[in-house]
Order: structure tokens, then sequence, then C-alpha cells
């Protein structure tokens, strides 16, 4: 039987995740609205970026930038003590934390990198929906890259 996790002794799950799905489509359905991606990420976002950063040492911004679908695109660099896999995601669900609205999606990734080193790399959906939101629905891409924390076994 294929290991789910470290220790899996049942190789199936109790239930499925039902209960979530009217939620999740109504953030499906948005992602697909036109014009639904807020402009100007860098001055919506960046700042609750800067100020989480300066009061969590671990992840330093090196770069943030529009990209080519007004999605925001932040590049840091682990400060921490030696990565694992689990204290980058905390420290970045931390990050993410600060600028998320009502409703998000979170999808991170494992790319290689082409030394020794990968990166963790997340793709953020976050808006602001339906009676939830305080705003006009709205919302942000956002893709958080966390580089050279990947390498041998890191878990």
């Amino acid at each position: 039987m294929p290991e789910r996790w470290e220790g899996d002794s049942r190789g199936r799950g109790v239930d499925a995740a039902a209960q979530l799905l009217p939620g999740v489509g109504e953030l499906v359905a948005a992602f697909g609205e036109p014009d639904w991606v807020a402009e100007e990420p860098e001055f919506h976002l960046l700042p609750h970026v800067e100020e989480w950063c300066r009061h969590d040492s671990r992840l330093e911004i090196r770069n943030a930038y529009v990209d080519s679908h007004g999605g925001y695109a932040i590049e840091l660099e682990w400060r921490g003590a030696a990565p694992s896999v689990g204290a980058v995601r905390a420290a970045v669900f931390g990050l993410i934390g600060s600028f998320a609205e009502s409703a998000t999606y979170v999808r991170q990734r494992r790319v290689p990198g082409d030394g020794s080193k990968g990166s963790l790399q997340f793709e953020v959906g976050t808006g602001e929906l339906g009676p939830d939101a305080g705003f006009e629905p709205h919302g942000h891409v956002v893709v958080v890259s966390v580089d050279g924390v990947l390498g041998g076994n890191s878990r």
C-alpha cells in the first residue's frame, strides 16, 4: 500500500470534503470573472508584505513586480534557520495572512533549481466575494517564490 504520509496504516481517508465545495466554487467562479484582478498590487499588497517581513526576519524581499497577467510576483530569500519545507511553508502562510482577503486559495509547488537547491513557489488567489465582502468583489493573484530552500531530502 502506498503511504500518504510517514506511518500511514490505512491508505485511504475517512470521508470527502464536500462541505467545502460551495465556498470553493464561489472562489473558482470569481477567478473566471473578467477584470476581477485588482490593479496596482504594488500599492495594495506590498506595504503589508514589507511590514510582515520587518516583524518576521525569516523572509526578506529580493524583488517584487507585476507580471504580464496583472499578478504580483514576490521573490523572497530565506533568512531563518536551516530551511525545511514545513518551516518555509509556515512562514509564507504567515506572510500570505498579512494580505489575504475573505477567500483565499494557496497552492505550493516545488521548482527545481539550476544548481543544487530549488525553490518553493506558492500560487495565491485571494479576494473579496459576495456578502462577505467589505468592498466590491475583486481579487489579487500573487506568486510567492522562496529561492534556494530545496535540496536533498527536505520535507
